[in-house]
């Protein structure tokens, strides 16, 4: 059977127990999918899954704010960081919310006709950008954190699908045809539209220091989640050496959320400087990571498990460098 799965080989859900079984479940329960591949893949750094879970359920499914405006938003962040496995999985989800119109629009690759969709779907794509104009924000004040959790969940889900996963969200790609995006969504549908208590999430984790939530999360469980995956994610960077950690963090200081161009030039070359090439192409352009990248850093001693912590560690550093541009007053229109 081919795997979903690139260049590593998580256990079967089946097989989880304690803290992983745990987050399984609760996929299952708000999620609506029991063994979503999305985090399936994360199976392997158990450190990694409980926090990215955590900040995807308390920002989109169980933060304030429409859940249609949240699956618009990701939708935005994945088209811009060209991940069509997510594309295709929110448009999916958008059937499920009862958007059906809204849904097809999107996958015959027009514009919203409800200019306030359209805009929050601009925003969301527009989020790539560190230090965008992202003001005014299309959405209420006391929505913000669902909103902006829900973006960065997504900057990270997002490279961790590009980089480990096939771009194929359904076998044959089946999630193209209509009928089967309408199917699926409806088989979510009471799941996603059923109302989660903000908080269950953060059961799952080593809760971080309450100082270390982001001042836009306010008082919502969305903070503690982010700091959770920003401390476990970060904590990869020790796969790097000093100089390999410099050159990915000043890479990302200067990058402005344009793609890199075909040559890939500028980055690190994958004999010399594997991991920190690695690291970036994860952050800047996951789609672009093969298999001889992947071979050129991988040793005995690097597993799965070091795999996935090094992915996760670029991910999340785009993540950082886009979240570090939020610190603005929050205004709507």
């Amino acid at each position: 059977m081919p795997t979903p799965f690139r260049h590593t080989e998580p256990l079967p859900p089946k097989a989880a127990t304690g803290r992983v079984a745990a987050v399984y479940e609760q996929i299952a329960r708000d999620f609506g999918i029991a063994e979503p591949v999305t985090f399936v893949v994360l199976s392997s750094a158990p450190e990694l899954l409980a926090p990215a879970w955590a900040l995807m359920r308390e920002s989109l499914i169980a933060g304030p704010g429409s859940r249609t405006g949240k699956e618009l938003a990701a939708y935005g962040v994945s088209r811009a960081n060209q991940c069509p496995f997510c594309v295709d999985a929110h448009t999916v989800l958008l059937h499920a919310t009862g958007d059906h119109a809204l849904a097809e629009r999107l996958a015959r690759g027009e514009r919203p006709e409800n200019e306030d969709h359209a805009r929050v779907l601009d925003w969301g794509e527009h989020t790539r950008v560190p230090g965008g104009a992202l003001e005014p924000y299309p959405f209420p004040r006391e929505h913000a954190p669902g909103y902006l959790g829900t973006a960065l969940a997504f900057h990270f889900i997002n490279r961790i699908v590009s980089a480990l996963l096939t771009e194929q969200m359904l076998p044959f790609n089946a999630q193209r045809f209509r009928a089967v995006r309408s199917v699926a969504g409806r088989t979510l549908a009471r799941t996603v539209r059923r109302s989660a208590l903000p908080g269950e999430g953060l059961a799952l984790l080593d809760r971080p220091d309450p100082g270390e939530a982001p001042a836009w999360a306010g008082d919502t469980a969305v903070g503690p989640a982010y700091a959770a995956l920003l401390r476990a994610a970060m904590a990869g960077s020790g796969l790097l050496d000093a100089d390999d950690q410099a050159l990915v963090e000043e890479t990302l200081w200067g990058w402005d959320g344009a793609h890199p161009p075909l040559a890939l030039g500028g980055f690190p070359d994958r004999r010399e400087r594997p991991g920190a090439r690695l690291a970036l192409l994860t952050a800047l352009a996951p789609y672009r990571i093969t298999d001889e990248d992947v071979a050129a850093w991988r040793r005995p001693e690097h597993t799965d498990h070091c795999l996935v912590r090094l992915v996760a560690y670029g991910a999340f550093a785009a993540v950082d460098r886009i979240e570090s541009a939020l610190h603005r007053p929050i205004t709507r229109t």
